[in-house]
Parts: structure tokens; sequence; C-alpha cells
């Protein structure tokens, strides 16, 4: 590992602290170098905080002036919820910037670099760019699709089932599994579910375990409004949103109004989808049930599965399956998932990988 990637490495790493606190912005990190030595260090923390270059000038313990800066993501040179990051970079007299991948957003879009080479600023692009891709995944789908990134996630035993015949399901993963699930959660932007799920398990959708930790929009997919009044997915620990469709009664939507909560009517998914990602919801993460993960299968909306497997056999016929729907008919028409990681958490297996 050169220079370079050594510098650009720290920012990532401090990029990766902002997760689930910045969505719709991307995760950045900063960092200042002078003389060889780390002087100043800074990530984007929260939606309308400071971005990661003004941490890392606020935070350095030397004169920025003369300093090289590593940041993972362009610098913008707009006014939004903070001031052009450009302008601060060349008040403080940096030197150079050295960056990881440029930002599609097109309100930057090679704005920042073209601003930073105006005053004379050397900018390199492409150090660890490959890893500021990882890194941000979501938000470069949510920018280059203009729809929230849709992550589906079940639990099942050895033999593929996530309840048994009498539909209990409590708990088929273990505590280190739901740890992570909770983390998940807290990553997404909003988390959506079947009305089945919520008559069946009565789930609250929120982020436990996790100190800091903010909580999702919850989102119900209620199609004829048959939602209990009182359930827990209703409470005011995180805004709620009931979506119905034409059929949904109208009384009921109005009492769920009176109660705070927010019905939406749509058609289709993709219609949600794209209400959704204008109101800068940039990642969801899909609990079930069977129906709704195959509904997004189906309409080719998922972009990545996570998969917890228990070694427990549950069996029988009328036991529950993660995902429903038609099905296929050939082995040969089954989707496969690219970039597949494999972790073990305890006595459980967690598969991820991505839809084609």
């Amino acid at each position: 590992m050169n220079r370079d990637e050594k510098f650009m490495n720290m920012a990532l790493q401090l990029a990766a602290k902002g997760k689930g606190k910045v969505f719709p912005n991307p995760l950045v990190g900063a960092v200042l170098v002078k003389n060889n030595r780390v002087i100043g260090r800074g990530y984007h923390r929260y939606f309308g905080g400071n971005h990661a270059e003004i941490e890392a000038i606020k935070n350095a313990v030397q004169p920025v002036s003369g300093s090289d800066l590593y940041v993972t993501l362009e610098p913008c040179d707009h006014q939004g919820k903070t001031p052009p990051c450009t302008e601060a970079i060349i008040k403080a007299g940096i030197k150079k910037v050295y960056i990881a991948m440029p930002d599609p957003h097109p309100l930057v879009a090679g704005k920042g670099i073209r601003k930073l080479r105006q005053y004379h600023i050397p900018v390199f692009s492409g150090i660890a760019q490959g890893k500021a891709l990882s890194l941000n995944r979501e938000y470069l789908h949510y920018i280059k699709t203009k729809r929230p990134y849709i992550t589906l996630k079940w639990a099942m035993s050895l033999d593929g089932k996530i309840a048994t015949k009498t539909g209990q399901a409590k708990w088929i993963s273990n505590s280190q599994a739901r740890k992570y699930a909770h983390h998940l959660r807290a990553e997404a932007g909003a988390i959506i579910v079947g009305i089945n799920t919520v008559l069946k398990d009565d789930p609250s959708l929120t982020v436990r375990d996790i100190p800091g930790a903010r909580n999702p929009v919850r989102i119900i997919l209620d199609h004829h409004l048959r939602i209990p009044f009182k359930a827990r997915v209703l409470d005011h620990r995180a805004k709620s949103i009931v979506v119905c469709g034409r059929h949904g009664s109208r009384a009921r939507g109005a009492q769920l109004m009176k109660q705070g909560i927010e019905v939406i009517q749509v058609n289709r998914l993709s219609d949600l989808l794209e209400k959704l990602a204008n109101r800068g919801i940039a990642s969801i993460l899909v609990e079930g049930g069977g129906m709704v993960l195959a509904s997004f299968i189906e309409e080719t909306l998922a972009d990545k599965a996570v998969v917890v497997i228990a070694p427990v056999i549950i069996g029988g016929k009328q036991a529950v399956t993660p995902v429903s729907g038609s099905g296929i008919a050939s082995i040969k028409n089954a989707l496969h998932l690219q970039d597949i990681k494999i972790r073990q958490l305890g006595d459980n297996i967690i598969i991820e990988g991505n839809f084609q």
C-alpha cells in the first residue's frame, strides 16, 4: 500500500462512521496531511451537519495551509444546507487534493474538481476508488436511478422455512444475527413489511440495542387498510406510512390520519418507490412477508439480499417459506446473486449478494 492509499483508507474508515445518519447524502471522510503526518480528520456525521472537509479543517492540530487533503468524494461547489467545501479548501490554503471518486450528483458532477483547478490546486482522482464505490453503493444507485436501493432480508431454517406450520417464527435466528439485523435497520432510510406480517407478529420495526441509532421510516403495505389501529408499528417512536390500493377504506384511512399516520395510495411498487425517493429516502430494507419479497423480485426492484440461515430443521408442507409469489418453472431461470459475502455469527450463517 502506497502513501496515497494509506491516507485514503483512513478517510474511508472515517466515512463509514456516518452510516445510517447522513442519507440521502453520501458517506464522506477526509484526512489532512502535512509533512507526511495526519494533522486533521473529519467525516460527515449527520444530514445537515458539516461536510467531512470542513470537519477535518476545524479539527486540525496545526495550521492547514500547505497541507494535502484526502477526501473520499469530490468536494461540493454549491450552496446547500452548508456552504461550498471548495471555498473552504481554497481559503484554508490547502496545497493538493486527492479524491477517491467524483460525485455524480448533478449539483456536483465535476464542478468541484474544476473549481479547485481554476485556483491552481492540483486534484488527483481514483485513489481507492473501488472501496469508495462499494461504501456509497446505495447513494450512487439513488442518484443514478432516482429510486431507493432495495435490500431484501429474511432469516430461515436449513430447510428454507421462516416459520412453522402454526406461524411461529421467534426465534429462528440467534441473538447475534438479530443484532446484525438491527444494524441493517439503523442504516436504512425505511423498512417495509406487508400487512400479514403486522397481523401475525405485531412488530414494532424499531432499532434496539444499538446506542445512538435512529429508527427508519416504517412502511406497511396494506392494500385494503386492514391494519389494527393499536398495532405497535403505529406508535410514535418512528414515522409510519401505510400504503394502500384504490379499494382501501376511506373511513379507516381517515382514522389513521387522525392518529398522525400518513396514508399513501399507489397502484404499483415502482410508483411507491418513486414517491419515497422524492422524499429523500435513499435505501429501504424489506423484511417480508413472502408475497412482499416475491413482488420486489418479480418486478426486478430488488438490489441486494441478506439471508440468515440457522442450523435448525422445521419441516412441514404448511410451514412458511421466505419467497412465495408465482415462482419459476425452470432452474435455468433462477435468479443468481453476485458479489457473494459469507460470514458466520455464532451458529448462524449470513449470506449477502447483489441481484444481477
